[in-house]
């Protein structure tokens, strides 16, 4: 099987794993990530099958809508790519990514040195949260888990740690502070970072509008 044929099983599959799934991180997701991920691969060189089916496939099961279960995204991937023509080295890489590519997964130590698929892969999908369609996908899941939009009683968090970062059910503002603006640091090449910064300058004066219009100002 070509890599073009395992891309097109691939997104096919994808699609009706998603069927349904909350607007933020369903098929629509998956589709941008792989276009981002296709736009900082004119200027990076990786392994394009992996980078591929990494971005397809990284959110085949998210933990938030599975009770935290980590493993259930990277099985269900890995049993998908097992029914394909597919080298295992290669099967081996796109898990790996699958496995640590989640924003949650930086308040971890790792040991390893991300390759250049994985840092694509991850700005690909970090990308997507951050900008116009990141502030639209924050309210929205702060809509399906019933957080109120602002209390000015509950501050952001600094010091967040996986554990409470999964379990916080603090309102959507509060978000921009502990993940959404910090991301334009977080993100690995230079493609990506030039396109974090015109998202990072319209999420800050999104911000400046919100208060403004919280407070009552002109």
């Amino acid at each position: 099987m070509n890599d073009s044929k395992i891309i097109q099983n691939t997104r096919v599959f994808v699609k009706q794993q998603l069927e349904g799934a909350e607007s933020g991180h369903d098929w629509f997701h998956i589709e941008r990530v792989y276009k981002n991920a296709l736009l900082i691969l004119k200027q990076e060189t990786a392994d394009i099958l992996v980078v591929k089916l990494a971005a397809l496939l990284h959110d085949i099961a998210d933990s938030k809508f599975h009770d935290g279960n980590e493993t259930i995204g990277p099985k269900r991937a890995e049993a998908f790519l097992s029914t394909l023509s597919i080298d295992p080295k290669t099967v081996s890489k796109v898990i790996h990514i699958i496995k640590y590519m989640s924003f949650k997964n930086s308040f971890d130590e790792h040991n390893f040195k991300p390759s250049k698929a994985f840092q694509i892969v991850q700005d690909a999908d970090l990308l997507d949260a951050i900008g116009a369609i990141g502030i639209a996908r924050c309210f929205n899941y702060g809509g399906f888990k019933n957080r109120a939009i602002y209390d000015p009683a509950i501050p952001p968090e600094s010091h967040l740690t996986k554990a409470n970062y999964k379990s916080s059910r603090a309102p959507s503002i509060n978000h921009f502070y502990e993940k959404l603006l910090l991301i334009k640091d977080h993100l690995h090449t230079p493609t990506a970072k030039a396109i974090a910064e015109e998202r990072h300058a319209f999420m800050e004066a999104y911000l400046e509008q919100f208060y403004k219009e919280w407070n009552g100002k002109a």
